[in-house]
């Protein structure tokens, strides 16, 4: 494996592959929730998509928020495996860091709760842009920042005390300023990100940790611990996430951060922004005028 890989491809895969089959759809609340969400973002935008892909997308809920929205004419998934496509419609086996669509091919792709999972998240960004065609549209959701803080303290602090030292259990998610970084990068124009942030309470840490395991959700770091954790440092990370992160009836929370990103292939017909010194009202007298109005 590359060593500036962050995360291992093949776990990722295996966790999800696993958790489709003992599990199904058992934990999905957070899919269909960002899925209902991405068709509401879509409402908004006044235009027809004659051919949308649902890249990476783990189940069928991006394509179906597609297919009700009724503006994309064919819609394509893409998935890692065979198995996460399901049957039906037009579908594309491919790895999580390709897109595999020629150059200007597509008018709308949508991305949901896998883009946090990539090593070359910024080649894959680009690869989105450059597969879409001039003023074709990019929608995407990711696990960002605060996403599991509780349950990564608790598992670092247990294990530290136990043991004198920790390894992270806990993938690392990036910040909000950092994405629209990412598309500003990869040559999207209007890039646009923002946050939303749920709170899930559970009766403890292992159901908490039930859920994430059914959504395919477990440790795929590459460097992560190949030795089984004790069971004592559960039962303590258990003990120090009821005592820092639980409510008035005992339930614990667990925070879910969803960064939502969205950009354009370039246009000329897209608004651009001035050149410095262009403005035909300086600032300062806008500024000067409403002050000696109040």
């Amino acid at each position: 494996m590359n060593e500036a890989h962050i995360f291992d491809g093949d776990v990722s895969v295996g966790h999800k592959l696993r958790a489709f089959r003992q599990h199904g759809t058992e934990a999905g609340f957070l899919m269909t929730r960002v899925a209902a969400e991405l068709q509401d973002r879509l409402a908004v935008v006044e235009k027809r998509f004659d051919r949308a892909a649902a890249l990476h997308c783990l189940t069928d809920a991006a394509a179906a928020a597609l297919r009700e929205d009724g503006r994309a004419g064919k819609i394509i998934r893409v998935e890692q495996h065979p198995s996460l496509l399901g049957g039906g419609g037009d579908r594309i086996v491919s790895g999580l860091e390709q897109v595999p669509f020629a150059t200007a091919s597509l008018d709308l792709i949508v991305s949901l709760l896998t883009l946090h999972e990539t090593n070359d998240t910024p080649g894959l960004l680009t690869q989105i842009r450059r597969s879409l065609r001039p003023d074709g549209l990019f929608l995407g959701a990711m696990a960002g920042g605060n996403t599991l803080a509780e349950l990564r303290e608790s598992l670092l602090a247990a294990e530290a005390e136990l043991v004198g030292g920790a390894h992270p259990r806990v993938i690392p998610f990036a910040d909000v300023r950092d994405i629209g970084g990412l598309l500003q990068r990869a040559g999207f124009a209007l890039p646009v990100t923002d946050c939303d942030s749920y709170t899930v309470r559970y009766d403890s840490m292992f159901d908490l940790m039930h859920d994430l395991r059914a959504m395919g959700a477990g440790n795929f770091l590459a460097k992560r611990s190949r030795r089984p954790a004790r069971r004592e440092m559960f039962l303590r990370a258990a003990q120090i996430y009821a005592e820092r992160f639980s409510d008035s009836d005992g339930r614990i929370r667990a925070t879910f951060s969803i960064v939502w990103m969205s950009g354009w292939a370039p246009h000329e017909s897209q608004p651009k922004p001035l050149k410095p010194g262009s403005a035909q009202v300086s600032l300062a007298k806008v500024l000067g005028k409403k002050l000696s109005e109040e």
